[in-house]
């Protein structure tokens, strides 16, 4: 649905990567092998695009994708910071997760912190987590540390974002339960999130950096009760950060 409704909006055409498969709902040990050929086919065509000097506009169904995204990203801009929004730290590894979910495991498995098979190369000095509320244990020890940086939701949020990437070029990730619970539907719903002005203020900031890219994830067709997701907002939203990437480009 956004791919089509960003299509229409860009010009750009719609490039299709992998086939859509039934949901496993496993631990990680089962979904990365079924994932990997999809993961590497990822990959491989967004080092295509990005050695064709191409920007990157993603639309991954799940932020576990992240896993392909991110090592490409880190060989191809290796000084880009990784401004991840998320309501989550994603920074767990295999034998300190409570949940096995892989989605939660990306930002430390393409930093080396476990081995993916799909590469790594990104260094957590490199990632700025914005908006993220619901963290583990040694997801807070790891920012507590100084290891990974948090922009938390609040007051200036903009303004401190801008101070962390601190003139970086930028490569933006947005799960979509950064936002608070009842913008768009999402799996997972965590109070305290940023509001649709948040995000755009935000984007407003980011628009000013040199933009590498851009993947949205985890974004539901419907609410729990049938009612589809409304799209206009949220576009609204990205909107500056969007425009960034398309006019006179050739995204993914």
């Amino acid at each position: 649905m956004l791919a089509t409704r960003l299509s229409r909006e860009t010009g750009l055409p719609v490039q299709v990567v992998g086939t859509a498969g039934k949901p496993l709902a496993a631990d990680w040990t089962i979904e990365l092998p079924a994932a990997m050929p999809g993961l590497r086919l990822l990959a491989r065509e967004l080092d295509r695009a990005l050695s064709e000097g191409r920007r990157a506009l993603t639309l991954l169904p799940r932020c576990a994708a992240g896993l392909a995204t991110l090592p490409v990203i880190s060989k191809r801009h290796p000084g880009a910071a990784i401004v991840w929004f998320d309501a989550h730290g994603d920074c767990n590894i295999p034998d300190r997760t409570s949940t096995g979910y892989l989605g939660g495991m990306v930002l430390s498995g393409a930093a080396g912190m476990w081995p993916t098979g799909l590469g790594a190369g990104l260094t957590l000095d490199q990632v700025i987590l914005v908006g993220s509320r619901d963290l583990d244990r040694s997801e807070r020890e790891l920012i507590d540390a100084g290891r990974i940086e948090l922009v938390e939701c609040g007051p200036d949020l903009a303004d401190r974002l801008r101070t962390a990437v601190a003139g970086r070029p930028v490569y933006l990730h947005i799960d979509c339960d950064v936002l608070e619970p009842g913008i768009v539907p999402t799996e997972y719903q965590v109070p305290g999130g940023l509001t649709l002005a948040d995000l755009g203020s935000v984007c407003d900031v980011l628009a000013g950096f040199e933009m590498v890219g851009m993947e949205i994830a985890e974004l539901e067709a419907v609410w729990p009760d049938g009612a589809p997701a409304v799209l206009d907002p949220l576009i609204d939203a990205l909107r500056p950060l969007v425009d960034a990437l398309t006019i006179g480009a050739h995204p993914i």
